[in-house]
């Protein structure tokens, strides 16, 4: 029996939320920055060395909030004034789900996302990053971050190239690979041909 495909359903809550996303990609509009949340998908040290620039650029009073899958703050971080939620306290669909709604009920004005060629909560960052209305900047693996809009396309593109091997010499060797890949194939085949075709005149003349 076949059975029909359902279309996964939103609520008020999370469709909200990708309409105010989509709204910070296309404007490029800043909202005021009246408290931050970090995913720390990365190495410990990338947040490390992010705060203290996040602190001279929005002040020392904005709460800077974490989610992390170690146990401890890193360094930086002040227990008493820094939320921290650990993946591992939200386990499952349920889980998952009741983070999303204790984070969008905190406001956080922007989402900072660790994106370094780690496999660290990788699934946990985009999905963050979907579900919670706030504006998303990207941090590199240098602790550098740009805002994740229309405004800074270029480079959105760049990173992109750079983390699939296409950026400068990268590309270069990518392309020239993909031109001369139909001439390397053809050269096999007609080397197999001939090999085949000298075979099959040896055994004839035996």
């Amino acid at each position: 029996m076949r059975v029909p495909f359902r279309q996964p359903t939103l609520n008020a809550h999370e469709s909200h939320a990708i309409l105010r996303k989509v709204r910070y990609f296309i404007t490029g509009r800043l909202p005021e920055a009246t408290s931050i949340l970090l995913v720390e998908s990365g190495s410990r040290g990338i947040v490390e060395r992010v705060i203290g620039g996040l602190r001279q650029t929005w002040g020392p009073d904005v709460p800077i909030d974490l989610v992390s899958c170690f146990a401890a703050l890193p360094a930086g971080f002040e227990a008493a004034t820094t939320r921290i939620y650990r993946v591992s306290d939200y386990r499952g669909r349920e889980g998952r789900g009741r983070l999303y709604r204790l984070l969008r009920a905190n406001r956080y004005a922007l989402l900072g996302i660790v994106c370094s060629s780690e496999p660290l909560m990788t699934k946990w960052k985009w999905a963050l990053a979907l579900r919670i209305p706030a504006k998303v900047f990207v941090i590199n693996e240098n602790g550098d971050y740009f805002w994740l809009d229309r405004v800074h396309f270029g480079l959105i593109r760049q990173f992109v190239m750079l983390r699939a091997g296409l950026a400068e010499a990268g590309a270069v060797r990518m392309l020239a690979q993909l031109i001369s890949f139909p001439f390397t194939f053809l050269y096999l085949l007609l080397y197999a041909a001939l090999v085949h075709g000298r075979r099959a005149l040896r055994g004839r003349q035996i």
